[in-house]
């Protein structure tokens, strides 16, 4: 028999190689931790700062509740969406659930597009009473589980306004007390990776000012510049906000309509659907891959009001639909009418797949032979389109449980390995 042979490379060689690959081993832990395993919401809604009371996540659900029952109920909305009766009346219950117990899951108040120019003395004023408001709505349970503020941009007529208004709604919010858990701030029309690093260093002294935690104000990036897709050097300046600033964007959302307009697509064609949206998303899904931040469609503004109620859901259902299959688990609604179709859509596609998912699962789980074999990558996903599809309330822990023969913590786990590396360390 053979002698077996011995390493070549000696601990010497194998500490130099650790050398050359300690600033690549850095860079991997810091910049690319991948996702956090939180929920992530389905939708933000934008509503005008001024317009936010309390109870405005109740209202939306009365209107929306309202506009089914006007037009047939939720059965008659899933077959415009084009579900089987079986699949039609599971999502018709959830929907309708969903509606009564959270109809809002994201909500920003709007100080930028839907605020305007009102002139300092009111917006300050709407800054310090939007962040009374939002703080009452948490303290009483009544705020969406995320919610926050869009302040207006960073180019130089208007950076001042922004600036001013983030501050004073953070400090209205730590005046008030401990921050809502699910703050969301939003920076929008970013051109350059300065304006991102601006916005850090601003967040980073209003937590050193108001003894927040380092990294306690996260923000969203809205991609609604062709100029943040492709720089002047022929480089984009998207892929590289994850490193100017690491751990401190939460998101990158699409804006529809600006980016669509700043490439001059007449208004008949900007659509999420466009050519240019989709290659405009599929940078950012790129630049972000493995760096933890989360990506979000844009919205429609066809709306289903009048006499365009279920031609608008069919559109809007179609177009959620397009999005969570190409990878964005997050869109814009803008009216209330609008959140049905929303959850039916969504709830279909969590639904419709998790048969499959669940049994591929269980057989990599379980080392079953099957008709397709997952590799460790592919259980992830598996596993993190199942979990989107619990924490969205589209299915239950039981059903997964019966279908994949896992519980929600392992589940967990599959679907983010490395969380559960940390918590067992």
């Amino acid at each position: 028999m053979a002698a077996t042979p011995k390493p070549s490379l000696s601990p010497g060689d194998l500490a130099q190689i650790d050398g050359q690959l300690a600033a690549t081993d850095r860079l991997l832990e810091r910049n690319y931790p991948g996702d956090d395993g939180s929920r992530q919401p389905v939708h933000t809604v934008y509503v005008p700062a001024d317009r936010f009371t309390p109870s405005l996540a109740s209202d939306w659900a009365a209107e929306a509740q309202a506009t089914v029952a006007a037009h047939g109920g939720y059965g008659k909305l899933g077959a415009l969406l084009g579900q089987e009766p079986g699949l039609a009346e599971a999502v018709a219950s959830r929907v309708e659930a969903k509606l009564a117990s959270e109809p809002i899951e994201d909500l920003r108040l709007d100080f930028e597009d839907g605020f305007g120019d009102r002139g300092d003395d009111a917006e300050d004023a709407a800054a310090v009473a939007a962040a009374s408001a939002v703080a009452a709505a948490a303290a009483a349970g009544s705020a969406p589980p995320f919610i926050g503020i869009r302040f207006k941009c960073f180019e130089a007529a208007t950076r001042a306004r922004g600036l001013r208004t983030l501050d004073l709604f953070v400090s209205g919010l730590a005046a008030a007390g401990e921050l809502p858990e699910g703050l969301v701030l939003t920076l929008p029309k970013v051109t350059t990776v300065a304006q991102v690093q601006a916005m850090d260093y601003a967040v980073s002294r209003l937590e050193e000012v108001h003894g927040l935690p380092a990294g306690r104000l996260r923000f969203e990036v809205q991609v609604e510049t062709p100029q943040l897709i492709l720089g002047p050097e022929g480089t984009s300046p998207v892929a590289q906000l994850p490193h100017a600033v690491p751990g401190r964007i939460s998101g990158l959302h699409y804006g529809t309509y600006d980016y669509s307009a700043s490439l001059q697509i007449s208004a008949e064609y900007q659509s999420m659907e466009h050519p240019v949206a989709d290659f405009a998303k599929e940078v950012m899904q790129l630049a972000v891959a493995g760096t933890g931040i989360r990506l979000s469609d844009g919205s429609t503004n066809i709306i289903p009001v009048g006499d365009n109620v279920e031609n608008a859901w069919q559109l809007h259902g179609r177009l959620v639909r397009r999005s969570l299959e190409r990878g964005y688990y997050q869109g814009w609604d803008l009216h209330p009418a609008q959140l049905p179709s929303r959850f039916a859509a969504t709830y279909a596609f969590y639904r419709q797949g998790l048969p499959a998912a669940a049994a591929r699962l269980r057989n990599y789980v379980e080392q079953t032979a099957g008709g397709v074999m997952d590799e460790p990558a592919t259980a992830r996903a598996l596993a993190a389109f199942v979990l989107r599809g619990v924490l969205c309330g589209a299915v239950g822990a039981d059903e997964v449980q019966a279908l994949a023969g896992v519980g929600l913590p392992q589940l967990t786990g599959l679907a983010h390995p490395r969380l559960a590396t940390t918590s067992n360390s």
